[in-house]
């Protein structure tokens, strides 16, 4: 597979609702931008993967730019495109076919001009050929043969993609060059979820070095989830910034409502989970919430204690206590204290991740479990006989008894701690599955 480092981006740009998310879709073909009819639902920037006829390539979805527009979150978007842009192997300016040429239509097109990067413009929404007559008028942006495409009914998609790739590096060739006996990279994913405005767009731009998603005091400005990756030594993270979840019932708007849908997928999909707790607020109820999706998916998972420099009257025990008592169902999760703003306590967060991405994957072997089950001794008539290891990521046990129901909660709570005494498990769930004989 092409390294990561090395992998053509091609990166989309345009003003709001022309369609750049339902094109990112289609040339990744998985529902990865949250697409709606609201203007402006993507306002930072997406990353996806995929390849075309062997050819591996990045794609990456930028906010809806509008040039020249005071507000704050516009702005900040065409700050963040430009970092998506300097990196750039090709840009799709996308357009509405459908509608005339705006004047924000031909300052976008100056802005994008100067850059020097292969530049196509994408003209969108032509879904039937009566409407290609539409096309020869976007002649006058001096950008080139215009492609009409329809993003949503994926018409002239493959065309598009075979003029983007045509300079691409096809699979085969990339990397063969290099030492075979080379041990391939760990991937690590992990996905930082919190409520909103508990700093986890900050801790993604702190754990990544770089002004990488929209950071505004706005409660709820990260609206879906946005991912980078970093290469620590032989190790690549992939930090996944998930959009504030809300509780169900405050959900009312279709985007709040389909960022927890996503939020939730992203848990599933990550292997390590940085649960964000604001320190200047404590653990409140939505924090439980938010900690038993990713305790449910059984992830392992960190909880981090940000903004921490705000909250000098606080001791660690006690707040460490605190999270104890009110997280029970988390016992085996280590807390850590952060500012993500200040860029404190994040190189901690890199090696604790490691570590629990490590004993989520660990395989214990029959033989040592068999000796594990010999010094096993319960306050109950229950008799076990073996054990084994079924699965990782959560380790999963089936325990043979004599019984034919499931064992006692008391039980299996004791048989989690001695397993986690006897081979350490930290930050991982642990299941327990259990079989008469």
């Amino acid at each position: 597979m092409a390294s990561e480092e090395l992998l053509p981006t091609v990166v989309i740009v345009g003003r709001p609702n022309v369609g750049k998310s339902t094109l990112f879709n289609a040339i990744l073909g998985d529902r990865r931008s949250i697409v709606g009819d609201e203007p402006g639902i993507t306002r930072d920037r997406i990353y996806g993967e995929t390849q075309y006829r062997g050819k591996h390539f990045g794609i990456v979805d930028t906010g809806g730019i509008i040039p020249h527009d005071d507000e704050l979150i516009p702005t900040e978007i065409l700050k963040q495109a430009r970092v998506a842009l300097e990196n750039a192997s090709h840009i799709l300016y996308v357009i509405d076919g459908r509608t005339e040429i705006t004047a924000a239509d031909r300052d976008l097109a100056k802005l994008l001009r100067p850059l020097g990067k292969p530049l196509t413009l994408v003209v969108n929404k032509i879904d039937a050929p009566v409407r290609e007559n539409l096309v020869p008028e976007f002649y006058s942006l001096g950008l080139g043969d215009p492609f009409a495409v329809s993003a949503e009914h994926r018409r002239g998609i493959d065309e598009l993609l075979a003029h983007v790739t045509q300079p691409f590096p096809r699979e085969e060739g990339v990397g063969e060059a290099a030492a075979p006996e080379a041990e391939p990279p760990k991937r690590i994913k992990v996905a930082i979820i919190g409520r909103p405005n508990v700093g986890k767009s900050t801790m993604l731009n702190a754990l990544v070095g770089a002004e990488r998603a929209i950071v505004s005091p706005v409660a709820g400005t990260t609206r879906d989830a946005v991912d980078e990756s970093v290469r620590e030594g032989n190790t690549i993270y992939r930090f996944v910034d998930t959009a504030g979840i809300r509780r169900k019932g405050k959900t009312t708007q279709m985007t709040e409502k389909l960022s927890v849908v996503m939020a939730r997928r992203h848990i599933r999909m990550a292997n390590v989970v940085l649960l964000m707790i604001d320190a200047t607020e404590g653990i409140v109820g939505a924090d439980a919430t938010i900690a038993g999706y990713a305790h449910e998916e059984g992830r392992a998972v960190i909880i981090v204690v940000n903004k921490w420099d705000a909250a000098s009257d606080q001791s660690k025990r006690g707040f460490t206590e605190g999270i104890r008592d009110q997280l029970k169902f988390l016992d085996y999760a280590p807390v850590l204290f952060a500012s993500a703003k200040n860029a404190e306590g994040i190189r901690r967060i890199f090696s604790t991740v490691r570590r629990c991405f490590d004993s989520a994957s660990t395989r214990i072997s029959t033989g040592e479990l068999n000796r594990f089950v010999e010094t096993l001794k319960f306050e109950s008539d229950i008799k076990i006989y073996y054990i084994t290891q079924a699965s990782v990521r959560p380790p999963t046990f089936v325990v043979f008894t004599d019984k034919a129901d499931k064992v006692h909660f008391s039980i299996e709570r004791a048989l989690i701690n001695r397993l986690r005494e006897q081979f350490g498990f930290e930050g991982t769930p642990i299941v327990i599955k259990t079989k008469r004989r």
